[in-house]
């Protein structure tokens, strides 16, 4: 099915011509989100403490960027023109942020990233810059300038408090208004600067590096490892090289770490429980007063049950993976929990097999799911 998101392209399509290959721009791709976000709004937000926000201002050259949470009267100070508010994770704050995302369920839950919101007078922006995975950049209310270009050369500016390119080439320029929605590549280098109050909405894919993988799977690992023993060298001679490893010492040494191995078991468990972790500034509230078994039963075939909006349910052909947990229900627990899992929901009235029931009684009492509201 064509989809005006994509520019009229179906999902297939939109994959295989410009998925991690070119740019699209669809205009008026997704006009009934523009209005998802008001510069009150995006402040509002910025002065919780649980949300992620930047200020970045810029004056000439030079560029500064403070955290947040902030104070009101620290947006009373700015100027008229030249700074930019960033808000991280929109999505775990607002519903309407979550049916935005909804709209990119073709592309699988494991690279959702977050919903990223911005707002910027005349003159804002954060500097030419590249990502290091896909963006899609719907555009609010107002107008924004992109350029774009896919240079090879992404230095970047010496010192600067920014990732900010040092010598960006453009070769394409668009002026975005509301409703239009621009995807960007990875490492596609591109710059936006607001030409009137505008919001951006950037919703990001995740995208992992080797070296950080790896990094997390060895730390993983060191909980699952079942090696014995304690080095012991009983026949141990005098030595007038005391500083020297002994090829015998060696010998023994590797033969202990030789234990150091794992299988695709371990693997596949450490890819499902790591993709499913949810950012580490999540805190999961279970039920002030939770509900038995047989009245969480009897609610959710009333009124439905929804994920919690941080929660993060994957699952492969054999496990179900919960916020980095991993669950093996049983056989007839696995079509209805997949089914959850693919929907974030199930409607009202839904025929729940026991065995399912017991397994999202466990998450409702972490605080994972829901009853959806009435």
């Amino acid at each position: 099915m064509h989809n005006k998101m994509l520019s009229d392209l179906t999902p297939a399509q939109f994959l295989q011509r410009h998925w991690q290959k070119k740019p699209l721009l669809a205009r008026t791709g997704l006009t009934e989100f523009a209005d998802l976000m008001t510069r009150k709004n995006l402040i509002e937000l910025a002065l919780l403490p649980k949300a992620e926000s930047r200020l970045i201002t810029r004056n000439g050259r030079q560029w500064s960027v403070r955290h947040g949470p902030f104070r009101r009267q620290d947006f009373a100070k700015l100027p008229d023109r030249d700074w930019t508010l960033l808000v991280q994770g929109v999505d775990l704050l607002l519903p309407r942020a979550r049916e935005l995302l909804g709209r990119f369920d073709f592309i699988p839950y494991a690279r959702l990233d977050d919903l990223m919101v911005s707002y910027a007078p005349p003159g804002g922006g954060v500097g030419p810059h590249f990502d290091s995975y896909d963006v899609f950049l719907l555009q609010g209310e107002g107008r924004r300038r992109w350029q774009i270009s896919s240079q090879r050369d992404l230095t970047l500016v010496n010192g600067a408090p920014l990732k900010i390119l040092r010598d960006f080439k453009p070769t394409h320029e668009w002026t975005l208004e509301s409703g239009d929605l621009l995807y960007l590549p990875p490492r596609y280098a591109h710059d936006g600067v607001a030409l009137s109050d505008c919001i951006t909405l950037s919703v990001g894919f995740r995208a992992p590096s080797a070296q950080d993988l790896c990094a997390r799977f060895l730390d993983f690992m060191q909980d699952n490892l079942d090696a014995s023993g304690l080095y012991a060298d009983p026949g141990l001679k005098p030595t007038r090289q005391p500083a020297r490893i002994a090829p015998q010492m060696a010998k023994d040494l590797l033969k202990m770490l030789a234990q150091a191995r794992w299988s695709r078991t371990d693997m596949l468990r450490f890819i499902g429980e790591d993709l499913s972790t949810p950012k580490s500034q999540v805190v999961f509230e279970p039920p002030r007063r939770a509900m038995t078994l047989p009245a969480f039963a009897k609610t959710i075939r009333h009124r439905g049950m929804q994920l919690s909006a941080a929660s993060i349910l994957l699952y492969d052909d054999k496990a179900f993976y919960m916020n980095g947990e991993r669950c093996l229900p049983p056989a007839t627990a696995k079509t209805l929990l997949r089914r959850f899992a693919d929907r974030r929901m199930l409607a009202p009235a839904s025929p729940i097999p026991a065995a399912a029931a017991e397994v999202l009684y466990d998450w409702y009492r972490a605080g994972f799911i829901a009853p959806a509201s009435d």
